[in-house]
């Protein structure tokens, strides 16, 4: 069920959306994509493509993170309309969860219903291997922050986050694709730092399939607002004490550019199932 923000507050990036409808004028984005860490490699897939700086765009957040290209895009994926937004603003980046949320608020205020949200992550259950893709079932918002308390949205529920329908057709697609896609719970954490093996014993005994810095707040707001929400985890690495390799934002960007085939497979068959 949609949640109305409170209009009595000025809606957020007011001016970046006014901005991204005179410049995409006339394109009507049926849905949003947001590409995490080292995932911008689906950016060649893309037809009919028009491009954005968000350097240029007023009142956008900057992303300062590598593997974060800061563009947005309209063009069109299996014949669907897309907005397609090349990297993403994580909390640690601003302390602020509106910044966090960006793409979600930008997609919502666009009129677009369906949002795909897609991740690197560290992999906390043993099951699961690098380069693995997860479907987000569920997540546990580990920040301390909530975006809907922040724009003062009324108390609701907003659960399942995570659309059961297009779970089943993200499925459907996969198996189209010939992608081997596991399921799980989401751990989104503030970062930037890596977790400590504590936590990683923490975060396992919570329920937690894979963790990252990025996801919760977009997918809280997006749910909230009324879209669909479809979550997609690169899984990159294991987390700090299941193996004894050392962490480094280098090994997942490279994992991610090394999935890029079956990752872009999976989310045009997908698209072209809506």
């Amino acid at each position: 069920m949609e949640m109305k923000i409170d209009r009595s507050i000025e809606i957020p990036f007011e001016e970046s959306i006014g901005y991204l409808r005179e410049n995409f004028a006339g394109k009507a984005h049926e849905i949003a994509v947001v590409l995490g860490s080292g995932l911008g490699g689906f950016t060649r897939h893309l037809d009919e493509k028009e491009s954005l700086s968000t350097t240029d765009i007023p009142g956008y957040p900057r992303s300062t993170v590598i593997g974060h290209s800061g563009r947005i895009m309209s063009a069109r994926v299996a014949g669907r309309r897309v907005l397609v937004f090349s990297g993403r603003v994580h909390y640690y980046e601003s302390a602020s969860t509106l910044h966090a949320a960006v793409t979600a608020i930008v997609s919502h205020f666009l009129g677009i219903k369906v949002i795909v949200l897609t991740n690197a992550a560290g992999i906390l259950n043993e099951t699961f291997y690098p380069g693995d893709l997860m479907l987000v079932k569920d997540q546990l918002n580990l920040t301390s922050r909530n975006v809907l308390a922040d724009l003062h949205f009324p108390v609701g529920n907003v659960n399942p986050i995570y659309s059961e329908p297009m779970a089943g057709l993200m499925y459907e697609a996969s198996e189209r694709a010939g992608v081997n896609l596991k399921g799980g719970t989401y751990v989104g954490l503030t970062g930037p730092s890596y977790e400590t093996p504590a936590e990683v014993r923490m975060y396992r005994a919570l329920g937690g399939d894979a963790v990252g810095m990025s996801t919760v707040h977009e997918a809280l707001y997006a749910r909230a607002a009324g879209m669909d929400v479809v979550g997609i985890s690169c899984l990159t690495n294991y987390s700090t004490g299941i193996t004894s390799g050392k962490l480094s934002h280098a090994e997942v960007t490279e994992i991610g550019a090394r999935v890029d085939t079956k990752f872009s497979g999976l989310l045009t068959a997908f698209i072209g199932s809506l």
